[in-house]
């Protein structure tokens, strides 16, 4: 369900699957996916103007994040405020809150973008790794005493999936519209 401020672009128009969650208070332009169970929260704008916007499959793109020409994975967690622009997000990745991902960025499987931190423009983070800073520097997550199934399950599962589905009101078609 979702009653977002969806609009085309050259006859491109959102595309979101019906058990997808997007506030009504996101924007959606031009060629956009969202697929099954994914969750789009207000403030949010997906540009698919120039390239198209991906939000995989249990996908959370939080409040106020801005996604232009980018695609994320399955299971990828966008923290709120952050921006990715011309950016891949591969499955199973977080990309923490206010991070950047500038042009031509892309994140490994898996990986872990820190909170505020800044990916350079053409820089690619491998699988499993931890990426904090600015600019970013990188570490394989086996190098560090990050507990990753602990942060995949507060962030990056099921249980965001049940928290959108929690906010009734949030999700629910306006009857104004």
């Amino acid at each position: 369900m979702h009653d977002s401020r969806d609009y085309a672009f050259e006859d491109e128009r959102p595309d979101i699957h019906e058990s997808a969650r997007v506030s009504r208070e996101a924007t959606l332009v031009g060629n956009v996916t969202v697929e099954a169970d994914a969750s789009v929260w207000p403030g949010v704008v997906l540009r698919g103007d120039v390239e198209p916007v991906r939000i995989g499959r249990q996908a959370h793109v939080g409040d106020t994040a801005v996604l232009h020409a980018s695609s994320v994975g399955e299971n990828v967690m966008v923290g709120h405020g952050a921006v990715c622009n011309d950016a891949v997000v591969d499955d199973d990745a977080l990309v923490g809150f206010n991070a950047t991902l500038n042009s031509e960025v892309s994140v490994g499987e898996g990986s872990i973008v820190a909170s505020g931190t800044v990916i350079p423009q053409g820089y690619s983070i491998p699988a499993d790794s931890f990426a904090r800073g600015v600019p970013a520097e990188v570490t394989p997550l086996s190098q560090t005493t990050i507990d990753t199934d602990r942060i995949h399950e507060e962030f990056a599962s099921g249980a965001y999936t049940d928290l959108a589905g929690r906010h009734e009101e949030l999700f629910a078609a306006d009857p104004e519209r």
